[in-house]
């Protein structure tokens, strides 16, 4: 069995593009797995740290106004097909599989032009361009939320199948994540982050309701608050008279290497509505209130949070609108109610694809088996 996976440009295409690779793996210990991505990309990096073969091809994104710098764009799309082509003519893959990403666009048209059984996967809610126009010509085009479906050509052939959630979060479990981190079982959890970069906006609202829990019997707070804000956060806490070493319920880190404990333990999920973590608090059926970073492409994640809210999954509140009191107003409001967090911890648990990965892989497994109809 060979394989050529490709996605590149942000972690949001190659970390399914690696998990999807290193399912194959699993599956086939055999197979022989190649990843095409570009030299200027995240992918350069991740991918040989991943254990996968990395080869790089031209590809870049078209500017959205005219411009003589898209004639060098056009330029090197062609020349990366033409790479495209002559290298999948001498891997000779069973199947070729794009996340999205620039160079999704010639390397799975050179792999449609030549006869060969063609898988993309949609991260997000709002389809990118290059998926888009892809679908039109991929065998199947997989998706993590059903809202994506509606964006595509009528002709797309599209399934669900959900995002590839780590295995750690998969295997985590609530009674044991709490029994590790101390957390009594009746207390109530509420964690936050921004990314693993952390998020201004969301540091300074959540001053307010540290304030309001801090030294409070039965609530526990869990902030990560990214590399750069983390000594901001702490001197903003100082200003009220809040210090993190002396708030005996309060955990505040640059970055939480134990996430998958956490988000098992966790009542409420303050957080971003990156594709990633949606699949993770969906899959463990987490409560969440979704700030939306706003300048994602497209505002793409503002439909992800709406795919949740339209299920009664999660509360979003936009970045630009967001102050302290507005998310005090809303934590409290939630967790002072086990009737809604229950309620909102079911839609949510039943958005999730804990088998993401596998359908993915039946579905690849079908087109190498020359079943692409």
């Amino acid at each position: 069995m060979r394989f050529l996976i490709t996605g590149g440009g942000t972690g949001g295409h190659i970390y399914p593009a690696l998990a999807i690779a290193g399912g194959l793996r699993d599956r086939y210990p055999e197979a022989e797995i190649i990843y095409v991505g570009t030299d200027r990309g995240l992918e350069a990096e991740l991918v040989p740290k991943a254990g996968f073969e990395f080869y790089s091809v031209p590809a870049q994104g078209l500017k959205r106004k005219l411009s003589l710098s898209n004639l060098l764009v056009l330029w090197r799309t062609a020349k990366g097909y033409q790479l495209s082509r002559a290298l999948i003519r001498e891997f000779g893959p069973q199947v070729v599989i794009g996340t999205g990403g620039y160079v999704c666009g010639p390397v799975v048209m050179a792999a449609v032009r030549q006869g060969v059984p063609t898988f993309i996967h949609e991260q997000n809610a709002l389809p990118g361009l290059t998926n888009r126009l892809l679908s039109r010509f991929a065998d199947r085009t997989a998706v993590t939320f059903v809202d994506a479906v509606k964006h595509f050509p009528p002709k797309a052939r599209v399934i669900l199948t959900g995002l590839p959630v780590r295995s750690e979060v998969l295997a985590a479990d609530r009674r044991a994540a709490r029994k590790r981190l101390a957390i009594e079982e009746s207390d109530k959890v509420l964690l936050s982050f921004g990314g693993s970069q952390g998020a201004r906006s969301i540091n300074k609202a959540l001053l307010a309701t540290v304030q309001h829990y801090a030294f409070q019997p039965g609530i526990r707070l869990f902030h990560a608050s990214g590399p750069k804000g983390f000594a901001e956060f702490q001197d903003d806490l100082a200003e009220r008279g809040l210090y993190i070493e002396v708030i005996p319920n309060l955990t505040v880190a640059p970055y939480f290497y134990e996430i998958a404990d956490l988000l098992a333990a966790a009542d409420l999920v303050v957080c971003r509505a990156g594709a990633s973590t949606l699949a993770e608090i969906t899959v463990l059926g987490c409560p969440s209130i979704l700030i939306p970073y706003p300048f994602a492409t497209a505002n793409h994640q503002e439909y992800n949070a709406q795919a949740l809210v339209r299920r009664g999954a999660a509360v979003a509140v936009k970045d630009r609108e967001l102050d302290g009191e507005l998310l005090r107003e809303t934590v409290v409001n939630l967790l002072s109610s086990s009737h809604k967090l229950a309620a909102f911890a079911q839609a949510s648990r039943e958005m999730g694809k804990p088998r993401a990965l596998d359908n993915i892989l039946d579905v690849v497994e079908r087109l190498a088996a020359g079943q692409t109809r």
